[in-house]
C-alpha cells in the first residue's frame, strides 16, 4: 500500500492571515487537532495544531521565564517565544519546519517518518503543493483491515501448510537461531517445546506464530537455558 492510499485528500486548511481564534474555532468545530496552512495557489506554509495553541496569553498559559533563564536565553529565542504566545494570526504561530511525504511513498516510510520525528500527522505534498493528510490513526484502521482480510475461514487451511509458513517466517528471522527447538502442528494448535536461550524469545516465537494464517492456538512447552555442545 501507499500513502495515498490511506490518507485524507479533503483537508481543511487555512491561510497565513486567518486570526488564531477563527483557527481554534475550526478545530473545536471540525473536531481536529491541527489545520495546514497554505498560500492562495496551495503551497504548504506550515501548520497549526493544538500544541502551537498552548501557551497563549488570552488563557494565561504564555511561557514566564526566571530572570536568571531569560539571562541564558538570547533574544531570538525569547522573541519567538512572545510572537508564539501572542501573535494574532496562523503565520505566528504555525510551525514551519514540517515531517511532509509524497504520496507514492510506501506505509513502512510513513511509519518510520513519524517515530524518527515523533509526529502525530504528516502532510503529503505534491511538487510542495498540499494534496492530503495522514495521521498515525490511519494507520491503525490499516492493522485492523488488514487482520480482517488475513483472518482464515475456521478448516480452511491445513496443518501442513501451516507448519510450512511457520517455518518460512521463522528462517527469515536472525533471533530465532540458537535454540534446540521442536515445533509440532495438529488441527491448527501449534506447539514449541525444548530449549531457548532468552525469555525475549519465547515471545517473540508466539506472535510469530500467532499471525500465521491459520494457527488458532500457540502451546509453549520450551525452558530457558543455555545449550552446551561439547567439543
Amino acid at each position: 500500500m501507499r500513502v495515498r492510499d490511506i490518507m485524507t485528500s479533503a483537508v481543511i486548511t487555512v491561510g497565513p492571515d486567518v486570526p488564531v481564534s477563527e483557527i481554534a474555532r475550526q478545530l473545536v468545530e471540525h473536531r481536529i487537532s491541527a489545520l495546514p496552512v497554505v498560500d492562495g495557489e496551495g503551497r504548504l506554509l506550515g501548520i497549526v495544531s493544538e500544541r502551537d495553541l498552548l501557551r497563549r496569553h488570552e488563557i494565561g498559559t504564555e511561557g514566564r521565564h526566571s530572570r536568571w533563564v531569560e539571562f541564558l536565553l538570547d533574544d531570538a529565542t525569547l522573541a519567538r517565544e512572545y510572537q508564539k504566545s501572542h501573535g494574532a494570526r496562523a503565520r505566528d504561530v504555525m510551525t514551519r519546519h514540517l515531517a511532509c511525504i509524497g504520496e507514492d511513498a510506501g506505509l513502512a516510510d510513513l511509519a518510520e517518518l513519524m517515530e524518527t520525528r515523533k509526529v502525530k500527522r504528516v502532510p503529503v505534498v505534491r511538487d510542495g503543493r498540499l494534496v492530503g493528510i495522514v495521521s498515525r490513526a490511519d494507520l491503525v484502521r490499516q492493522i485492523a483491515k488488514a487482520a480482517l482480510a488475513e483472518k482464515p475461514a475456521p478448516g480452511k487451511i491445513g496443518d501442513a501448510e501451516i507448519r510450512a509458513e511457520l517455518e518460512k517466517r521463522m528462517a527469515r528471522e536472525s533471533w530465532v537461531g540458537g535454540m534446540f527447538l521442536q515445533t509440532s502442528v495438529q488441527d491448527g494448535v501449534v506447539e514449541f517445546s525444548g530449549l531457548i536461550s532468552a525469555v525475549e524469545k519465547r515471545d517473540a516465537l508466539r506472535a510469530l506464530a500467532e499471525a500465521v494464517p491459520g494457527v488458532s492456538k500457540v502451546v509453549d512447552n520450551t525452558r530457558v537455558g543455555q545449550l552446551n555442545i561439547a567439543p
